[in-house]
């Protein structure tokens, strides 16, 4: 059900926002007094062009910075015990051996303002991330597959079972990808950046399939993303399956992206309205698309309608020059048309029937009241 009305709210709010910042904008920057562009004009629809453009990629860059914020605000195995990425089994256990000291439900069960199932509850989760990053095979799965792998996966026991079982979750979220991508560009909703869709998707499943493959993350991780994300202050280098979700989440702005900026970036608005060429690049314009369109229907029409006058006269040849025959012609052709068209036809039935059922039985034709 969320996901149906943030389908909504995607399809209806750009555009609300759009026409709210460009009248704001106008109140703001045009004097008082002088006119505003007015609708239908291409300085409106140039402004209302580049608005659209900035609203939409505002919109695009919350959703990373929220993404960020979800993957940051829950805590990580590493996180819960405070020791980093690269900490040793010694370092994990003895790290553990201090929390267990304050938050065991022994140490602190005297302690009123804290509710017992909750002491409980963290120290078990203590005890979980203890248990987890202090076993090579399970360490493994966590980074790359999360939390989920550890508690959800039962029957895997070694890296490989662990692999495989990721994916079998990996390979079918891509097919499907790929043939959403397919259906949809078959059907033209996906035209502008077609083939920089397909590399998006194909550099995504490279880089998920290296990151739960190999034994270290990868090196864009770790040379690069987390060395820029720790330099702000209280935040934490992203695990290989933090990195996969955010990454999922990127490939998704820019597939959005790619649908609502792109075919904006070439759209033309001398005309006094945003019209987007063909396949989102400007290579044509609609309206003289359906101006030619319309001019070789109407040619098709006049070409019907000659081919039908030259067949009537066909079939007239024989009355040429007798006018009673072709009076005679006419008339039955009326007689025809008013029997198995008009007469024949369910409504003109259905009144005929009413009038006649209202009229008084025996009475003369044309007296009051039966008509």
């Amino acid at each position: 059900m969320s996901g149906f009305l943030s389908l909504i709210a995607w399809s209806f709010l750009p555009n609300l926002v759009t026409g709210w910042t460009q009248t704001i904008l106008y109140s703001i920057f045009i004097r008082a007094g002088d006119p505003h562009p007015t609708p239908g004009t291409p300085r409106w629809a140039e402004h209302r062009r580049r608005i659209h453009i900035a609203v939409v990629t505002v919109y695009l860059l919350y959703t990373i910075y929220e993404a960020d914020h979800d993957i940051q605000s829950a805590p990580s195995f590493y996180s819960s015990l405070g020791v980093p990425l690269t900490a040793t089994e010694k370092e994990i256990k003895s790290r553990f051996r201090r929390l267990a000291a304050l938050f065991h439900p022994d140490k602190i069960k005297d302690n009123s303002a804290v509710p017992a199932d909750d002491v409980n509850s963290y120290f078990v989760h203590l005890q979980l991330a203890q248990d987890t990053l202090t076993n090579p095979v399970k360490r493994f799965a966590y980074d790359r597959f999360g939390p989920e792998a550890v508690t959800g996966w039962q029957h895997c026991s070694s890296v490989a079972d662990y692999v495989y079982r990721g994916f079998q979750g990996i390979v079918p979220y891509y097919a499907l990808a790929g043939l959403s991508m397919y259906g949809f560009g078959l059907l033209g909703y996906l035209d502008w950046g077609r083939f920089e869709r397909w590399l998006v998707l194909a550099l995504l499943f490279l880089f998920e399939a290296h990151s739960v493959t190999r034994p270290y993350p990868p090196v864009v991780l770790t040379k690069f993303v987390n060395p820029f994300i720790t330099y702000f202050p209280d935040r934490q280098p992203y695990l290989q399956f933090q990195a996969i979700t955010l990454a999922k989440r990127l490939a998704l702005t820019v597939y959005l992206a790619f649908s609502q900026i792109g075919p904006l970036l070439t759209a033309d608005t001398s005309s006094g309205n945003i019209v987007v060429g063909k396949g989102g690049r400007g290579s044509g314009n609609e309206e003289q698309e359906l101006r030619k369109g319309l001019e070789r229907l109407e040619g098709a029409v006049k070409r019907l309608d000659t081919d039908a006058t030259n067949l009537l006269q066909l079939e007239l040849a024989p009355f040429a020059g007798d006018e009673k025959g072709v009076g005679e012609v006419w008339r039955r052709v009326r007689e025809w048309l008013v029997h198995n068209t008009i007469r024949t036809d369910p409504m003109v039935r259905d009144a005929m029937g009413r009038s006649l059922a209202r009229r008084r039985t025996g009475a003369p034709v044309g007296a009051r009241g039966t008509r």
